[in-house]
Formats: structure tokens, sequence, C-alpha cells
């Protein structure tokens, strides 16, 4: 028995097959990407394999074009300075002697206060020494901690009026340690581009994003702010999650420039910033309490979120210090690296310095204007002897100045470096000890123009101070003519 289709079933069928056979536009481009798939896997070139064994003629000829990287760079001459430090025979203080015969009149070492040379700091120093020994020989939270470092760090509360203290063994550990306990990834930082090394360590640690504004530029701090400001309103979720911290010197060490406290403060509430303040140059030399650039101007220890110093530079002794709230102290007490992982100040040098504190509390005022005023001496001699080719920078009343050579500048710093070390060899002969700031210019954020930095101390008296403006005037004329 035969089935037979009607004509109309046979014209259905016909259509049906036409249909399902036609390519629609999907289905060309489908075919279209993997075609291009088969020539590309055809034509592209193949990487070797990993486990491909070479040959041992190839391994040779690799091996004999092989230049591994040096482990340092190399110095760029066997007579480099930093290969032939000047050694110090006794001890710093208003003269220096490095083996010339005659000791220099000492412009390089930062004593402003000439504290380390006090009888009272001394014997403190050694009566410590005769009970707990040389050094502590561990961390802080390891057997590294004695009754000495407990009661300095209550001192230095009481000193600023704060309610508690932590104390690092190294003033270069204190700040780089205390910002990336604080700041991390995904926060914002603004800082001044003048920062010092130390800072700039901080603020790579914290791995926050870093704006930097132009050195004690507050209008370009504020455009800065401002555009923040205009993006966290395009993303406020995001704004919500993300802190916002505000990084500055009170006097800053490569420049000697006060910063400009209460424009910072006034901004920091504005934007609502966290405000993190070095003292590093400003502690025992601005205020007429000696508290640095707070104490100068007036303004309230409240409106600073984090304030660190050192003790080595007015303190005339050693090791770093944070003060704050209770709160902030004891967050750095476990999770600051410097505090939690390095050997704790020598107990001895911790004595030392509390009575540092003693004197800073008990003749302060006379000691910050006594200084402030060989400062203020030492910037106009200067200013009105040098001739054009340098330049002197730095605040009048700041301890720290540079002296830079004038524009046009070598366009090497490098050779700029050279002709200032020129310059200090020079005044050397003169009798006055200069050094030329150093920095790691590979890794400075901003690098500073090569300069000789000038560290003054209040035991320069009217003759010492001629003395010494003549002998760099003698030495740049010599030297750049």
């Amino acid at each position: 028995m035969h089935n037979t289709l009607s004509p109309q079933s046979m014209e259905n069928i016909t259509r049906a097959q036409t249909k399902d056979g036609a390519a629609g536009p999907y289905h060309l481009a489908l075919e279209g990407v993997l075609v291009m798939c088969i020539v590309w896997l055809f034509t592209a070139k193949k990487k070797p394999s990993k486990n491909m064994r070479l040959t041992p003629k190839e391994e040779e000829e690799l091996l004999r074009e092989w230049e591994p990287e040096p482990l340092v760079p190399h110095p760029p001459r066997p007579d480099h300075p930093a290969l032939h430090p000047r050694t110090v025979y006794g001890k710093p203080g208003k003269y220096v002697d490095i083996g010339t015969g005659t000791p220099l009149l000492n412009l390089a070492t930062h004593s402003y206060l000439a504290l380390g040379d006090r009888p009272e700091v001394v014997e403190g120093a050694l009566t410590c020494l005769h009970q707990y020994g040389v050094g502590s020989c561990g961390p802080r939270g390891f057997y590294g901690t004695t009754q000495v470092h407990l009661e300095l760090e209550e001192q230095l509360a009481a000193f600023f009026g704060t309610e508690a203290a932590v104390l690092y063994a190294y003033g270069f550990s204190t700040s780089a340690s205390a910002i990336p306990a604080y700041a991390k990834n995904g926060d914002i930082i603004f800082a001044d581009e003048m920062i010092n090394f130390a800072l700039q360590r901080g603020l790579q640690a914290s791995r926050s994003k870093i704006v930097y504004f132009r050195h004690n530029d507050l209008d370009h701090l504020k455009e800065l702010l401002e555009e923040q400001e205009k993006a966290d309103k395009k993303d406020p979720r995001r704004a919500n999650a993300t802190r916002k911290f505000l990084v500055v010197e009170g006097i800053y060490f490569n420049t000697g420039q006060l910063c400009d406290l209460p424009g910072l403060v006034a901004l920091r509430r504005r934007y609502k910033l966290r405000l993190f303040l070095d003292e590093s140059v400003s502690f025992g030399t601005l205020g007429s309490r000696c508290r640095g650039v707070t104490d100068h101007y007036g303004v309230p220890l409240k409106e600073v979120d984090l304030l660190m110093g050192t003790l080595e530079g007015a303190g005339g002794c050693a090791g770093g210090f944070c003060v704050g709230t209770d709160f902030v102290v004891e967050h750095q007490r476990l999770s600051g690296l410097g505090y939690c992982f390095s050997a704790s100040l020598p107990p001895m040098l911790a004595a030392a310095s509390m009575k540092v504190v003693d004197v800073l509390e008990k003749e302060g005022g006379y000691l910050v204007e006594t200084l402030q005023d060989r400062c203020r001496q030492t910037h106009k001699a200067l200013t009105a002897a040098l001739p054009p080719s340098v330049e002197l920078v730095g605040d009048p009343i700041s301890p720290i100045k540079h002296l830079r050579l004038a524009p046009p500048c070598p366009e090497d710093p490098d050779q700029g470096e050279e002709t200032l070390r020129q310059v200090v060899e020079q005044a050397q002969e003169e009798g006055v000890a200069l050094t030329v700031a150093s920095y790691i210019r590979s890794q400075e954020r901003h690098p500073p123009p090569p300069s000789i930095r000038l560290a003054l101390n209040l035991q320069l008296t009217d003759q010492d101070i001629s003395t010494l403006t003549g002998a760099i005037c003698r030495a740049v004329e010599k030297v750049l003519g």
C-alpha cells in the first residue's frame, strides 16, 4: 500500500526545507567567527613550550649572552664622597674635629640647642647606663620595654598636653611606621611635594593614593581638594569608604621653611581631612614653650590628628615619638612596624631624653628665643653678603637653611652637587664645617635642587656669625668667581 501526498502537502514540505536551509545573519556571523579562529590557530606564532629542552650548544650561547644586573649600582667614580666620609674625633658641639689639626666651626650637625653637652643630660645617661647597661636588645613587646621608656612616654605626653605618647628607637622609622599604621590601600593622602624622605617612605608603605601639592602652596592644595570633592559627588558610596589625610612638616627639612599651619587647619576642617604633622625640626625650636609649630601659631593640638617628632635634633639624643589620644597611640603599639619589630631605644638614651625634656620645661622660652635670634642674625648677614651666584633659602627663624646655586642652574644635578662640594671644601680650609645635602634622587618623589644645608645652633656668637659669613662668601667666590 503506497502513501501518496497531496500537492498542498508537498508544497508545505518544500517551503519548510527552503526556510531551514536559508542562512540568517546570526548564522553567517557565527560561521565567520569560527573561520577566523581556525585561520588564527594555523597562522599564529606558537610560543615555545616551558618544558622545551635546549641543546647544550644553545645553552652555552645563552650563557655567553647573559649579563647579570649588579646587586648595587656602581659609584660614579672611586673618589665619590659617600665612599670617603669624614671622621669625627671627639664630641661634636659648637666645634667639630675631623682630624685637620684645627677644630672647625660646626654648621653641619643638627644639635640646635646644644643640649647633648648639658651636664645633667650626660649624668642622666651615665646613671641609667650603670642600671640597665648599653642596649635593650629587644623590641618593645619582647622584653625591650624598661621603666625608663614608660616614664619618658608619660613625660612627653604631659609636655605636649596629650593623653599618651609612643616612643620609637629611630627618628626615621617614626614617620615611616606611623603613617602606614593608619593610611591603607584605598585611602587618599595629600602631601607637600617637599616632605622629607622618611615621610615619603611612610606614604609609599601605606599603598594609598598619593596626591602632591606644590610646596607651601595652599591655593594649589585647595584646587586639588575641590577636584576630589567633585569626584566624590559622582561616586558617594566610594567616597564614604575613602579616608583622606594631609601630611606636612612644621619646618621642612628640605627647604627650611615653615608651613602655614592655620591655613592648613582651615582646609582640614572644610574638607574633613586627618592632619599628620611632622615636628622633627620644629620640636624644641619654635614656640614659647618649645612645643613646635602648633605652639608657634597658637593652634590647639586637638586640630592635629597625629603629631610626630624626633629627639635627634633639638633633643640632642636619639629616637622618635608620636603623641595623641590613647586610642591613636595604642593602635601604633599594635601596628607600627618600627615599634613592633625594631629593638627599642637604648635605656640610657631614653634617660638622657628625660633630662632634655626637663630642661625644655624649665628654660624652653629662653632657649627658643636665643636660637631664633641667632638664626635671624645669620640669615640677615648671609643675605646681605652672598654674591649673586648663590641664594639663601629658608625662613629667617629656622635653624635649617639652604645655599643653592642661583639660576640658571646646571641641568645635571650631579654637576651642581660637585660645584657645591668644592664650596664645602674651600669653607673647610677657612675653618667652617659645612655639608652638601644628600638625596637619593632615583627614589625621591620631587628631588630638591642641590644645596648646602646649614644647621645653626644657639651657641653661635656675633663673632662666629661674622666668621661663618666671611668664610662662606670667600669659598663661593673662589669656586664660582
